[in-house]
């Protein structure tokens, strides 16, 4: 499912215009992006939180000529599903 499937889907479960229903899901996921960004975490109850984390510095190899290199940190965004989430995914 891509975005505009996500928002026929909920405009249809809802009643709401495609229009109003994809400012919705734009303003949702601006407001994920921006707890994130400035550090904090977004529990979802029942569904499941998002949080940053740290990846270290560390080296590799580039794989076409076996070069090593050196992969700087980055933050990384990191999603553990909730309890009602994985199950019912697990369910079908």
């Amino acid at each position: 499912m891509n975005k505009q499937e996500l928002i026929d889907a909920v405009a249809a479960g809802t009643g709401s215009s495609k229009a109003a229903t994809g400012e919705a899901i734009d303003a949702v996921l601006e407001t994920i992006t921006n707890a994130l960004v400035t550090g904090g975490t977004v529990q979802l109850i029942g569904f499941g939180s998002f949080a940053t984390g740290q990846r270290a510095a560390r080296a590799g190899r580039n794989p076409s000529t076996g070069e090593e290199i050196q992969i700087a940190a980055a933050k990384t965004v990191k999603f553990t599903a909730g309890k009602a989430f994985k199950e019912a995914v697990n369910a079908s």
